[in-house]
């Protein structure tokens, strides 16, 4: 059981909501209350499909679903508000901007004539009508080890030797996994075909699952094993994909495939140069809708459209999304990256989301001077803390805003850890990096509901997810409260938040727990009710 102190803030936000229970603020003209929730708060039941597929968005106390207050800040701060349009980066593999649910809100290049093969707006890129795509027809690529290995002139002598162990260790892991993953897919393919045979249809739930009185050993084993796969929280069609796709991956990993592999050289440019940028295209979508998943995904968290017949609900409700195409299949470029950055803050990104990261990045300096530079902008960068399960005050992950992880380098970049919709000390995703010092804040990050590909949705998990979350209320502030800078807009989603003060799992393992407290520099969950009761109270500053 999970207990929650109210909010405490830092003297950078200038607002005190102080108490054991719940202080006043005035927005407008009429008193409200900030989120905190009561001590011992706890959800009986389980959740529900509606609620699950927008958790995120529900309220701590109301709902007791560790969500971000979304709706509550909807229907009692923002009722008649606009704001202002605000642009969202989505730094990613691709965005599927024909999307039923998020054409509507794409960013469209008003200086550029569309089809017409010139320059029209002289930024550099040509037809760049809804965002570039610096991967041009690139889906898969290799991993920054890898590159680091065939290249050994990138790098000093000691990361070499940090990426070979990287090496090998792959390699034994991926022997091992090989076994692990055929296994299971001949128990899941087996055990399928003995329960569509006994329920006469081909999907079934694990209510159904369980309710089976049977005697016979075949199926007996055939329930054990299948209870174990709706353990994994997907359904079983996806779930046989998944597991497909891992082989595939370790099959890889033992050919050495990607080694031999030079995914770069089809787009021309050396990049290993930052001043090499005539490459690319403006086709956001990239070669293959399969590919931009993850992209359309993120994008959806933050932007579909809310309180429609479609899908889930984004948290923002006056955004436009602008597609920046850097992340494939594989570890990011630096050049990428940099050159990303300062593409979506040269065409007037408020917000830029960055669901990517790495253990290695040989030309960080550029990232760095790219990360400064959207400072100087005035734009906020979101960027997830990673799915490793590691802590990243000792552990790499890049891009980062600190060069010894300790002192920043710049005040717009916020870095999520992942939240599990499950309230109580298993509250943090158990793949989510943590960091006392390198995460700050966490959002919703386990089977979040968004658009997909070809006008789907599904259910995706990851800080890739979290950090979306974080975004739409970054976005929200920035409508709504247009003067306030990024800088202050990080704190203010950090400062507002709910803190947990309990002990909770880590990594998924119940012999670590530890105070929530010590996993980020706030030790609170994103708000966005209070993110925009603080955002008020300082606009008037």
């Amino acid at each position: 059981m999970n207990s929650i102190k109210p909010i405490y803030i830092s003297a950078f936000a200038i607002l005190a909501l102080a108490g054991c229970g719940a202080s006043k603020q005035v927005s407008n003209t009429s008193a409200v209350v900030a989120v905190s929730a009561p001590l011992n708060i706890k959800k009986n039941a389980p959740i529900n499909e509606s609620d699950l597929k927008r958790w995120s968005h529900l309220d701590i106390v109301k709902d007791t679903i560790p969500g971000m207050s979304v709706d509550k800040a909807y229907s009692e701060l923002l009722k008649g508000k606009k704001g202002v349009t605000v642009i969202v980066g989505i730094v990613d593999s691709g965005v599927d901007i024909e999307h039923e649910d998020l054409k509507s809100v794409v960013w469209t290049n008003k200086k550029e004539i569309a089809g017409n093969g010139i320059d029209d707006d002289k930024n550099g890129y040509i037809d760049d009508i809804h965002g570039w795509n610096f991967l041009g027809d690139i889906t898969k690529e290799n991993y920054e080890y890898e590159r680091i290995i065939k290249n050994k002139n990138l790098v000093d002598e000691k990361t070499y030797q940090d990426a070979k162990a990287i090496s090998d260790k792959k390699t034994a892991d991926a022997t091992a996994g090989k076994t692990r993953s055929e296994q299971m897919l001949i128990a899941l393919n087996e055990s399928d075909v003995t329960l569509v045979r006994h329920f006469g249809k081909s999907v079934y739930t694990i209510e159904e699952v369980k309710a089976i009185v049977s005697q016979e050993p075949e199926m007996q084993k055939s329930k054990a094993a299948m209870e174990q796969m709706f353990s994994f929280g997907i359904p079983i069609a996806d779930l046989k994909v998944a597991v497909q796709k891992q082989l595939n991956g370790f099959n890889t990993v033992l050919n050495g495939e990607n080694l031999k592999t030079d995914y770069r050289k089809v787009l021309g440019d050396n990049p290993e140069d930052i001043t090499d940028t005539k490459y690319g295209n403006n086709n956001v979508m990239g070669p293959d809708k399969n590919s931009i998943l993850h992209g359309t995904h993120v994008a959806g968290i933050v932007a579909q459209t809310r309180n429609n017949t479609m899908g889930g609900d984004g948290v923002a409700n006056n955004v436009e999304i602008l597609t920046v195409r850097a992340v494939p299949d594989g570890d990011e470029y630096d050049k990428d990256i940099a050159l990303g950055i300062r593409y979506a803050v040269d065409n007037g990104a408020k917000v830029i989301n960055g669901s990517f990261g790495k253990s290695f990045s040989p030309q960080k300096q550029w990232v760095y001077d790219a990360i400064k530079y959207a400072e100087k902008k005035d734009v906020l960068i979101v960027h997830a803390a990673g799915n490793d399960a590691k802590d990243i005050d000792f552990a790499d992950n890049f891009p980062n805003d600190s060069e010894d992880k300790i002192t920043e380098f710049a005040d717009n970049v916020i870095t999520i850890g992942a939240l599990n919709f499950e309230y109580g000390n298993k509250v943090v995703a158990r793949f989510s990096n943590i960091g006392k010092i390198n995460v700050d804040v966490f959002a919703p990050g386990v089977k979040i509901y968004a658009t997909t590909p070809n006008d789907s949705y599904k259910y995706l998990q990851g800080t890739s997810m979290a950090a979306p979350n974080a975004a739409g209320v970054a976005a929200l502030i920035r409508s709504h409260y247009p003067k306030l800078s990024a800088q202050q807009v990080k704190h203010i989603l950090m400062d507002s938040g709910v803190a947990i003060i309990t002990d909770v799992v880590i990594s998924g393992k119940p012999n670590d727990t530890r105070s929530f407290a010590t996993l980020s520099k706030s030790g609170k969950i994103v708000n966005a009710y209070n993110a925009l009761l603080m955002a008020e109270k300082m606009s008037k500053k």
